[in-house]
């Protein structure tokens, strides 16, 4: 029963973000930061376990980064929502988000299968936008920030997000025409 811990943590978050949104909605700052908080632990202790006691299974593969993004998109939105954060923000994540879902499908459906391994680009994007929502919630929270300082923090989300989709589109597409090479080249020698 032990090995499930993992898998019932990441559930745990999924449900938080139920009441992270209505906090959030709220104007509860600090309320959705402590969630925002036991969220973030609950992560960091289900991927210690997981790899610790190689509890790993297939569902936490999916459902731990599911899980991560459904939190940070509700956060974003919720922000955005409230006219606390630029909509083209979301709409930016929210596009870069769904490309490389499509292309990774894409991928795994008509090319070759696919395991799901964020890039250094992808872990950076993750670590950006996780590092801003908490940096939003702490001047919403606590401790207002410069103005700037929260509009620079918006051009550095933008940027890095853009730069890690380009970087799963561009390689994903080189490992897609490559295949494809290959496969053209070994249809070719059986002839």
């Amino acid at each position: 029963m032990l090995k499930y811990i993992p898998n019932i943590l990441t559930l745990g978050r999924i449900v938080l973000i139920f009441p992270f949104a209505y906090y959030l909605l709220q104007a509860d700052y600090q309320s959705a930061l402590v969630l925002f908080f036991i969220a973030g632990v609950s992560d960091g202790v289900d991927g210690f376990l997981a790899r610790q006691f190689r509890w790993k299974s297939r569902f936490g593969a999916i459902a731990d980064p599911l899980a991560d993004k459904l939190l940070l998109m509700t956060a974003y939105c919720v922000l955005a929502y409230t006219q606390l954060l630029p909509v083209w923000l979301i709409v930016l994540i929210v596009v870069r988000d769904l490309s490389i879902v499509g292309g990774a499908l894409g991928y795994h459906f008509f090319i070759h299968r696919y395991e799901i391994k964020p890039s250094i680009w992808g872990k950076l994007c993750t670590f950006t936008q996780i590092s801003f929502v908490l940096i939003m919630l702490v001047n919403l929270a606590f401790y207002p920030l410069p103005p700037d300082f929260i509009s620079a923090g918006v051009w550095l989300v933008a940027i890095i997000t853009v730069m890690s989709g380009v970087h799963y589109v561009v390689t994903w597409t080189r490992r897609a025409w490559q295949s494809d090479r290959e496969s053209d080249r070994s249809g070719n020698s059986e002839q």
